[in-house]
């Protein structure tokens, strides 16, 4: 009986051996073209959403370029305007801009569009913090006067910051 357990053993183990280095060579294979097909997957979408995502980034930098207190100010300069109509000129334009390029923040990082938001948001903090220093009967020009220097005294602006960021993440694409 021993002799047979003994000749069992003899034929089970290296089998057993051969059976597990089969299997141990065989699932490093199967993950090496897993990696592969997730590599070329990449690759694949890297193709289809790169354009749309350089899109993004292109039109993400353009909107802070745009809302830019001065960008607006130089874009909507009429002097004969009262400063409360182009207090609301200036907040439409911002919301239109906005609002127009609210569907990037499907190809930029959850991050950049947080910026991107809050950046709108100060821009009209500062648009609104002007336009109440304005006196009844003030001119757009007096608008324009106290938002630039505002804008003096802040020194950076959020806008400013938030381009810098995108053009950082936008380099990490490439």
């Amino acid at each position: 009986m021993e002799t047979i357990l003994y000749q069992l053993a003899l034929i089970i183990l290296p089998s057993g051996a051969v059976l597990l280095t089969a299997v141990y060579f065989l699932r490093k294979a199967a993950e090496r073209e897993i990696r592969a097909a997730q590599i070329e997957l990449k690759r694949e979408r890297q193709k289809y959403f790169l354009p749309s995502r350089a899109e993004a980034y292109q039109r993400a930098v353009l909107l802070m370029e745009r809302i830019h207190p001065n960008s607006l100010v130089m874009r909507h300069h009429n002097p004969g305007l009262p400063a409360m109509a182009m207090q609301a000129k200036l907040l439409d334009s911002i919301r239109e801009e906005y609002e127009h390029n609210i569907a990037q923040q499907l190809f930029i990082s959850p991050g950049a569009w947080e910026m991107v938001s809050k950046s709108k948001e100060e821009t009209v903090k500062i648009i609104n913090l002007a336009g109440k220093q304005m006196e009844p009967a003030s001119m757009a020009m007096d608008l324009s006067a106290k938002i630039f220097e505002i804008v003096s005294e802040v020194g950076t602006l959020p806008t400013e910051i938030t381009v810098g960021q995108l053009k950082k993440e936008f380099q990490k694409l490439f």
